[in-house]
C-alpha cells in the first residue's frame, strides 16, 4: 500500500511538472487572455447558501453576451467570505460551464504568505478546465519589490497553471512601478497582469509601452478600461461587465479594430455605468442590480460587506438604461 501511495505521488508530481512545463514553455500559447473576462459574483439563497443554479446561469449569460471568459473566486466573488467547500462548489460550477462552452476559466488563488499560496494553487490541479490563476500581490505584509518577485518566481515554479498577477496597490498596500511589473512579466509561467493601479499615470504608460513578450495587460479598474485598451491592454477583468456585457465586448473589439471614434463614445458611456456600480463597495451594487433584473435570488453579500443602498442601485439601473 505504501509503495502504491509513493508511486501515485510520484506520478502526480510528474503530471503537474509536465503541465507546468507545457504552460510555461511558451506564454504566447496561453489561450483566451484577450477580451473581456467577467469575475462572477457568488449569488446567495435567502438561506445564505451559495445559489449554484443562479451562478451557472450567470456564467452562461455573460458568455452568451460576448464575454471572452469568466473568473471564479475573484474579489467580486467574495472569496474571502466563502468556506473551502463553497469555494470548491463555485470553482466546480464555473469549470463545468467553461468545459461545456469551450471558454477560458481563470480562478482566483493565493494568499499573503507564499506557502499558503502554493497550497491554494496546488488545488487547481483538480480542475483541468482552469487555464490560469489570478494571484494578488501579497497584501498587508508589504514585502520589498524583490520579495514580491521571489514570491511569484516560487509560485510560478510550482503552479499547475500560468499566473496572472493581480496588481491592486490601493488594496494590497504594495505599489509596484513599471520596472518591477516588467520583471514579474519576464518570469516563466507569468502570463499577464490584472492592472488596477487606481488611475493612469506615467508608470502605466511606461509599462504598456515596453512589455515582455507574451505578457498580457488586462484592465482591472473598470472606469479606466477604455483608455487602457487604447494604450495597448489586451482586455479586462471587469465586475461591471456582468451588466451590458455585449457593450464591453464591443468596446474591446472597437479598440482592437482601430475604430477610435466608436470606442471613445462607448467608453465614456460605459465609464459612467462603472462609476455608478462602484459608488459603494463592490460587489454590493452589482448584486443589487442583478437582483433587480431577476438574475440572482437575493442581493445579499456576506459580512463585513453590506448590501447596496436602494439609491445606489437605482442610480446604476438608470445608467444601464441609458446604454
Amino acid at each position: 500500500m505504501r509503495q502504491d501511495t509513493e508511486q501515485h505521488a510520484q506520478h502526480t508530481q510528474h503530471t503537474q511538472h509536465t503541465q507546468h512545463t507545457r504552460h510555461t514553455a511558451d506564454r504566447t500559447a496561453v489561450p483566451g487572455l484577450d477580451g473581456i473576462h467577467v469575475p462572477l459574483v457568488t449569488p446567495f439563497t435567502r438561506g445564505g447558501e451559495v445559489a449554484a443554479e443562479a451562478l451557472e446561469a450567470l456564467a452562461h449569460e455573460v458568455l452568451d453576451a460576448g464575454a471572452a471568459g469568466i473568473v471564479a473566486l475573484g474579489t467580486t466573488a467574495e472569496a474571502a467570505a466563502l468556506e473551502e467547500d463553497e469555494r470548491d462548489l463555485v470553482t466546480g460550477v464555473c469549470a463545468r460551464v467553461c468545459r461545456e462552452r469551450g471558454a477560458p476559466l481563470t480562478v482566483g488563488a493565493g494568499a499573503s504568505g507564499t506557502r499558503a499560496s502554493e497550497l491554494a494553487l496546488a488545488r487547481l490541479a483538480r480542475w483541468p478546465e482552469a487555464g490560469a490563476a489570478l494571484v494578488t500581490v501579497p497584501a498587508f505584509v508589504r514585502p520589498s519589490a524583490a520579495g514580491v518577485l521571489a514570491h511569484f518566481a516560487r509560485l510560478a515554479a510550482v503552479s499547475p497553471v500560468p499566473l496572472i498577477v493581480y496588481h491592486i496597490p490601493y488594496r494590497t498596500g504594495q505599489p509596484l512601478d513599471a520596472a518591477a511589473l516588467r520583471e514579474l512579466g519576464s518570469l516563466p509561467g507569468v502570463a499577464g497582469v490584472k492592472y488596477a493601479g487606481g488611475g493612469i499615470d506615467q508608470e502605466t504608460v511606461a509599462l504598456l509601452g515596453d512589455l515582455p513578450d507574451g505578457f498580457a495587460v488586462l484592465a482591472g479598474d473598470d472606469v479606466y478600461v477604455s483608455p487602457l485598451l487604447a494604450l495597448g491592454a489586451r482586455g479586462g477583468i471587469l465586475a461591471s461587465a456582468h451588466l451590458a456585457t455585449e457593450r464591453f465586448a464591443e468596446l474591446a473589439g472597437a479598440w482592437r479594430e482601430g475604430d477610435a471614434a466608436r470606442a471613445r463614445e462607448l467608453g465614456h458611456r460605459l465609464a459612467r455605468l462603472s462609476a455608478a456600480l462602484f459608488t459603494e463597495p463592490n460587489p454590493g451594487v452589482v448584486k443589487g442590480v442583478l437582483h433587480a433584473q431577476g438574475r440572482i435570488p437575493t442581493p445579499d453579500v456576506r459580512l463585513p460587506m453590506l448590501p447596496a443602498s436602494e439609491a445606489a442601485v437605482t442610480a446604476a439601473l438608470k445608467e444601464l438604461a441609458a446604454l
